[in-house]
């Protein structure tokens, strides 16, 4: 169960690294714009809060990383970030697009409850 569990740890944690570029380095690119359902003026002036986000979703990413270096002893690590990723993902649902309940708040859940029955 705890290889099942880093791997989905390790999705997550990727996932996070991929919305930091979006987020960083793409809003106001076709691709950013795209995903985001942006017109080139929202993209325009929200860039300032997107890196902010990315940013955040960076520091995430690192967390779960560090979790998944520490081997056993990051336990505690990986269930952080990952409820912090589940209720950020639980937040975003319910206030700005259901689609990040998929994208975000789901798969952090599975990690969380892989980590926590690998544990034993």
């Amino acid at each position: 169960m705890s290889i099942a569990a880093d791997v989905v740890t390790a999705f997550v944690a990727l996932l996070h690294v991929y919305f930091l570029v979006l987020e960083m380095f793409l809003w106001e690119k076709p691709t950013g714009r795209r995903v985001f359902g942006l017109s080139q003026e929202m993209a325009r002036a929200s860039r300032h809060l997107a890196a902010n986000q990315g940013l955040y979703n960076g520091f995430l990413a690192a967390g779960l990383i560090w979790g998944l270096i520490l081997g056993p002893q990051g336990f505690s690590v990986k269930v952080f970030f990952l409820i912090c990723i589940l209720i950020a993902g639980l937040f975003g649902a319910a206030t700005a697009s259901r689609r990040i309940l998929f994208v975000q708040a789901i798969p952090a859940a599975v990690g969380l409850v892989l980590v926590w029955l690998g544990r034993g």
